[in-house]
């Protein structure tokens, strides 16, 4: 299973992993600024854009097809399923990740008894049920999650939409297991053995990936840096850009 990749600029190496179901073309705008300092890669990961899913996915098997892309060391920013595909890659391979962003992500996307901070289980199984019958429409109607509360929800919603579909339309099967990882996925226990330089990007606005979750991994983490945007929601890089890539640039420098 191998991944498709853009990179644009020179500099260090910047690896950009997409959120489920989008691919890499969601962060252009913020590549091309990141790419005035680093050389930045923008990942289209299994099963999405251009990157075809050869068999079933897994979490594992996300990060091993991202870390043969790059056998060299990375920073990487990871939003939301990207998050933890990064998180995941950090934790495999500690001496090749030189840090690791976190936007609107999380260690546990479903809620469990001791984990409020996620969706509920019932929202996740709706989302799955709808796919087979309306991939489309659930598509759209997750877009409008990621936006609401936003305080630029119309745009993001905008950008995301038209986005979703520039590298071709993802694989059916792959949304289902994506959605499957977003369901399995706990790395709480894991995360104290996170100890490179950790930047929290969370909008104060996120229904899916609520803020609480960032300042849970704020304390459960040995050197993290947490920034909130303020009215922003799951996806603070479109609404609040100019802020995020400040605070991003900021640090990157000291990492």
């Amino acid at each position: 299973m191998s991944v498709y990749f853009e990179s644009l600029g020179r500099g260090p190496d910047l690896v950009l992993l997409h959120g489920w179901a989008m691919n890499g073309t969601v962060w252009q705008p913020v590549a091309e600024q990141l790419a005035e300092d680093y050389c930045v890669h923008v990942v289209d990961l299994p099963g999405h854009g251009k990157s075809p899913a050869t068999g079933p996915l897994t979490l594992d098997d996300m990060v091993a097809a991202v870390d043969a892309a790059f056998p060299w060391p990375v920073h990487v920013v990871g939003w939301s399923l990207g998050g933890a595909v990064g998180t995941r890659w950090a934790l495999a391979q500690p001496d090749k990740i030189r840090s690791l962003t976190l936007v609107a992500s999380s260690p546990c996307f479903m809620q469990r008894a001791d984990w409020p901070h996620a969706m509920a289980e019932a929202t996740l199984g709706q989302f799955a049920e709808s796919l087979a019958a309306d991939w489309r429409g659930t598509l759209k109607r997750f877009i409008s999650l990621q936006a609401m509360g936003d305080a630029q929800a119309r745009a993001v919603t905008r950008t995301l939409a038209d986005d979703l579909f520039l590298h071709g339309e993802p694989a059916l099967g792959a949304l289902a297991e994506g959605l499957d990882i977003l369901r399995d996925t706990d790395l709480r226990t894991e995360m104290a053995r996170l100890v490179l330089p950790v930047l929290l990007q969370y909008g104060d606005k996120d229904t899916l990936t609520p803020v609480a979750a960032a300042h849970w991994l704020a304390d459960a983490l040995p050197l993290a840096q947490c920034h909130i945007h303020a009215g922003a929601a799951h996806a603070p890089f479109l609404s609040h850009r100019d802020e995020f890539i400040a605070v991003q640039k900021a640090f990157l420098a000291g990492a």
